[in-house]
């Protein structure tokens, strides 16, 4: 029950800094939509021009502190896919992600 309450809470705060209009790890909700079809499963489409400008613009070793969080997956996210990304954007994934 804990879990779910914190998960809740986590969906409710993104939503508000996205309302708000601010980024999280430099990513702007416009850069989270151009990327979410390449994270999506079944077979996602490569990332395309605008989620690699977004991804080039992140702070990718901030997004690496989320690629295990039980979120993503609530999100429809899949965070195996996610670590795709970087590489196929021509980025290289911080060291320690």
């Amino acid at each position: 029950m804990e879990f779910l309450r914190t998960a809740a809470m986590a969906i409710l705060l993104l939503s508000m800094t996205f309302e708000s209009g601010e980024a999280v790890c430099n990513m702007t909700q416009e850069g989270f939509d151009a990327c979410k079809p390449s994270v999506t499963p079944p077979n996602p489409p490569p990332p395309s021009a605008a989620c690699c400008k977004a991804l080039g613009n992140a702070d990718l070793q901030c997004l690496c502190s989320y690629k295990n969080s039980p979120l993503l997956p609530l999100l429809g996210i899949d965070p195996g896919l996610a670590m795709t990304l970087p590489p196929k954007c021509n980025l290289k994934l911080p060291a320690n992600c």
